[in-house]
């Protein structure tokens, strides 16, 4: 064990000293180390349950014979961090957590960990950590949120963002904007449609790294208490048996991942995170695989944004086993998981709900939900959410509205300036260019409240949150900051979106875009001058290879 470096020898008295310092005795020195990395956080409504689920694994990690240590990270809040500078600052964060927790379990040579998460780019970050550091380590996702209700509806933040637009459009009056408010969150969990969060659990799992069923067991309930004494009964076995991140995070086990996400209609934001895990893992995972992967998978599910059900209905349903039952001939069911293969996740499943799973002879399509355009206005590549829309065979051809930056772009869409048929191009909003790739949720769902949704197109070098819909194509690479072809975009230029052919074109001359770049020169924001920004824009790569630090 490696925990042996800092407790075996007459040499490592004083390390033992400090361990009995911590109440151990000289029989839990012998046992093994277990770090229980909790991402708890009073800030993040996701997280601020995550303090009982690590007590319970700490229950588990004892009953089976192994010593818990609960060392932490950070957390953000997407919803929170939404819509202003904050939101710069929260991919970045990404790196940041993969980065601690290899610091304090490398430090104290702890023998495996169990990685309590739950958020957007915590989840990603602490799969990284895994794959990365490469001890016996399994997931414990925290869990979705319940709907808040109104009006006999299901509701939740993303509600409450499209609620501004329907305010501004006089759909709505400022008194039932806030009866709104204050139930469409009701307590503890990830958000509860098929957001970012939601999907990198369900992606954890699919992958073979938590529980089965641990994706959408809720937050608060006692499934998930359960399942988090077995999350820690299981890192101890883990370790004796010596099974290790890469041995379950390899090429299978990502396309698997990919198949659960186009047949789920997820957020695009794992076109982002799976790349960045598989990096980690020394696993290649282009885009190109999304796209090979989408086009051969069924849309099996319509939850929200992409429909009415939410995670409560998803859960219901049988869960990700169900769905791994259903997609058997897409997926790799040998594939290594933490507590075996895929197989034994599917051997106990039921589909309990047929119109929250489709069968694959009926799907909601025949193809998956993720797109992946590219074009000379995307020379690398870009992104759309198939799921987001009504019409996935949009073709479009116009000139365009350009934004340096979403505050502007925001400010025209509540004064009225966007019209039906505009062509909206946010850039400047990529990883460099933000820096830290800023998700354009307030302006969608503005734009989707005001009735606009499938009416306006939106283009960015940023990316969308899971909770986005609409014409929205993210992630256009190589970004404005690099100098990509977005950059040279100018008010009138004609674009043309083409869907079904998968492609992203700006209408001009190649002569008048080298001319434009001859003229070219970007100078990095004064916000991103100083701190961590600073550090990030200098080191971040490409959204197209996930936007990972060199």
């Amino acid at each position: 064990m490696r925990s042996e470096e800092v407790k075996r020898g007459v040499e490592r008295a004083p390390h033992r000293a400090l361990l009995k310092a911590l109440g151990l005795t000289d029989e839990d020195i012998d046992k093994p180390f277990i770090a229980v990395v909790n991402s708890y956080s009073e800030i993040v409504p996701g997280h601020i349950h995550l303090r009982r689920l690590a007590d319970l694994v700490k229950v588990g990690v004892a009953s089976a014979g192994g010593v818990p240590f609960e060392v932490n990270t950070i957390a953000i809040c997407d919803g929170i961090a939404m819509g202003h500078a904050g939101m710069r600052y929260s991919l970045p964060s990404r790196e940041v957590i993969a980065d601690s927790v290899e610091l304090v379990v490398e430090a104290h040579r702890f023998d495996g960990m169990v990685l309590v998460t739950n958020c957007d780019k915590i989840t990603p970050g602490m799969l990284m950590a895994a794959a990365r550091i490469n001890i016996p380590s399994i997931v414990l996702t925290g869990g979705p949120m319940l709907s808040g209700n109104y009006r006999g509806q299901r509701i939740g933040v993303a509600s409450m963002f499209e609620a501004v637009g329907r305010f501004e459009r006089g759909e709505l009056t400022l008194e039932e904007l806030r009866v709104m408010e204050n139930a469409a969150c009701p307590g503890a969990g990830s958000c509860n449609g098929l957001f970012t969060a939601n999907t990198m659990a369900c992606m954890t799992e699919a992958l073979g790294m938590s529980l089965p069923g641990c994706a959408t067991a809720q937050a608060c309930s006692a499934r998930k208490e359960r399942i988090a004494v077995e999350t820690g009964r299981l890192a101890v076995r883990l370790v004796k048996e010596e099974v290790k991140p890469r041995e379950v995070l390899n090429e299978e086990a990502f396309r698997n991942a990919i198949v659960v996400d186009v047949a789920l209609g997820g957020s695009t934001n794992t076109v982002l995170h799976l790349p960045a895990i598989a990096a980690e893992a020394g696993v290649k995972l282009s885009l190109d695989v999304f796209e090979d992967v989408s086009r051969s998978t069924p849309q099996l599910c319509t939850i929200s944004p992409g429909g009415s059900h939410t995670m409560e209905d998803l859960e219901e349903a049988g869960g990700i086993p169900a769905l791994l039952s259903e997609l058997r001939n897409h997926i790799n069911l040998d594939a290594k998981t933490v507590y075996g293969t895929l197989r034994d996740s599917v051997a106990k499943a039921s589909i309990l709900r047929r119109d929250v799973i489709r069968p694959v002879s009926s799907p909601v399509r025949s193809h998956g939900s993720i797109a992946i355009l590219k074009g000379t206005l995307a020379p690398e590549g870009s992104v759309i959410k198939l799921s987001g829309l009504r019409d996935e065979n949009v073709v479009m051809e116009g000139p365009v509205r350009v934004f340096d930056g979403e505050e502007p772009c925001m400010k025209a869409v509540m004064s009225g300036e966007i019209q039906e048929g505009d062509i909206i191009v946010i850039r400047y909003e990529g990883p460099r260019g933000g820096p830290g790739m800023r998700e354009m949720l307030s302006v969608t769902a503005a734009v989707s409240g005001m009735g606009m949704g499938e009416k306006v197109a939106l283009l960015t070098d940023g990316r969308f949150s899971g909770a986005t819909r609409g014409i929205s194509i993210g992630h256009i690479s190589p970004e404005a900051a690099e100098g990509g072809p977005i950059a040279f975009l100018e008010d009138g230029d004609a674009v043309k979106i083409d869907l079904p052919r998968r492609k992203l074109d700006v209408l001009l001359p190649r002569e008048e875009l080298e001319e434009r770049r001859k003229k070219w020169k970007w100078t990095p924001p004064e916000h991103a001058m100083k701190g961590y920004l600073k550090r990030y824009l200098n080191s971040v790569s490409s959204a197209s290879s996930g936007a990972t630090l060199n």
